[in-house]
């Protein structure tokens, strides 16, 4: 059976628009069918305009009829997070309590999206500020998850990871400071990689802020992340441009020492399908020649009482800066953490930094023995279309995995590794030493390879 236009991957579609089988405007025209289809269901979308979203595929398939591609995405349909700004668009931040003014500029990602030649189909969904690893919003409708209408697709790229499982094009982009792209990447069964901080250059940028590639497979991810990663000044806290062989994906894990985190200094555990699912890949590693080590968890409840104290403290601060009328306008969540917010003191507004370099210090740490580290994304699966976590009385037990790769700038991606009885999927995080983005890609396409026979992509009903 023929892959459908827009489930053709991107590598696919180039080959195809260089020998002239197929049209940038055909591929447009089927993914904007597509989100048609999927929509009424899921609300992944935000500012969709099908008309500009044609209009760039007509040029582009005239740069290709004339041989003169533009870039290395001429053509090829991508979607971006509504606050990765666009030029033109607002940017809501998923708050209805946002004073919404048409973005002066494209953010640096989405500069180079457009150099590249690539067909901005629509931005999209994200809960207010990004404030949660689920998806309820005081702007957006709520986004759901394709595989099953009733739960999550996680957050807070909630959008980014529901239109890459339902088909939306085989591009996307979120953002990651606590799991935010792995974390729905792992509820909605596809590959997100949250790069080392500076990598992908953002505006305005932020300590634990990254922007990351979300897609069907691993060589994808890779191909935007060539594109994303180029400079950008408006980027302060960049790295410096590297020649990073994204490309390269072969790499075999024989000989490598890997750590495997399962268990937690916490009074919940690992839920079992997760924990099963998880040990299954890690034993895929170990036959093909990795030395996989049990890790003992370095985190604490004090490190983690520093994400909390900065988190709803960030909420407060936001807020402070709106008039009380358009403030009130927020998710009662972003409310109710500004209101906890106002309960700390000075003192402990400045320790939570302190915790939180804590958290760092010892992420580097207790990882640098290992070559590469694998983990759950999620320590339990999707929950709840609408809530707003997995209902634990541990508020950052569903980032427990994520959030402490972002305080230590290391790389870190979510892969599918099964699904559970239910049919939910169930991701696998891959973490490196800082700066080690290809090697992430690289053990992750090589899990790809190996791991057994994936679901099929589900359908809209």
């Amino acid at each position: 059976m023929d892959t459908p236009l827009y489930a053709l991957g991107a590598t696919q579609l180039l080959e195809r628009y260089r020998d002239r089988s197929l049209s940038p405007v055909e591929v447009t025209q089927a993914v904007l069918a597509r989100i048609a289809q999927w929509e009424p269901h899921i609300h992944a979308t935000y500012a969709l305009d099908a008309e500009a979203a044609l209009a760039q595929a007509k040029a582009a398939e005239a740069r290709w009829a004339a041989g003169a591609p533009q870039g290395m995405l001429d053509g090829v349909p991508v979607t971006l997070k509504e606050n990765i700004a666009t030029l033109g668009t607002p940017t809501p931040l998923g708050s209805a309590a946002t004073v919404l003014a048409p973005a002066p500029a494209d953010a640096p990602a989405a500069a180079r999206l457009r150099e590249a030649g690539a067909v901005i189909v629509t931005k999209t969904t994200m809960p207010d500020f990004g404030f949660l690893g689920a998806s309820p919003s005081s702007f957006h409708p709520l986004t759901r998850n394709p595989w099953d209408f009733s739960r999550t697709p996680g957050g807070s790229s909630s959008g980014a990871a529901a239109a890459a499982a339902a088909g939306y094009g085989p591009l996307h982009l979120g953002t990651d400071i606590g799991g935010s792209v792995r974390i729905p990447a792992g509820f909605c069964g596809v590959f997100g990689l949250k790069p080392s901080h500076g990598r992908v250059p953002v505006d305005p940028p932020a300590a634990a802020r990254v922007i990351g590639p979300l897609a069907r497979n691993v060589a994808d991810a890779a191909l935007l992340m060539k594109v994303v990663s180029q400079p950008d000044a408006r980027d302060y806290m960049s790295l410096p441009p590297q020649a990073i062989a994204w490309d390269t994906l072969q790499r075999s894990p024989k000989g490598l020492r890997i750590g495997l985190w399962l268990d937690t200094r916490t009074d919940w555990a690992v839920d079992a399908e997760v924990r099963t699912a998880v040990e299954a890949a890690a034993r895929l590693f170990e036959q093909a020649g990795a030395i996989v080590e049990p890790m003992t968890d370095w985190t604490t409840d004090d490190m983690r009482l520093g994400l909390t104290h900065f988190f709803t403290m960030r909420c407060r601060v936001e807020l402070a800066a709106m008039p009380p009328e358009r403030a009130a306008l927020t998710a009662r969540y972003i409310r109710a953490a500004a209101e906890f917010a106002g309960k700390l003191s000075p003192e402990d507004t400045f320790r939570a930094f302190s915790r939180l370099q804590l958290l760092h210090a010892a992420t580097v740490a207790a990882t640098q023995p290992f070559d590469f580290v694998l983990s759950p994304v999620s320590p339990g699966l999707p929950f709840a279309a609408d809530a707003i976590n997995s209902g634990s009385s541990h508020p950052l037990k569903d980032s427990h995995f994520t959030s402490a790769f972002n305080q230590s700038g290391q790389p870190a991606a979510s892969i599918n590794c099964g699904h559970s009885r239910s049919g939910l999927p169930i991701g696998l995080q891959i973490a490196a030493r800082r700066f080690d983005d290809l090697g992430v890609l690289q053990m992750a396409r090589f899990y790809e390879s190996v791991r057994p026979e994936q679901a099929a992509w589900p359908e809209p009903q």
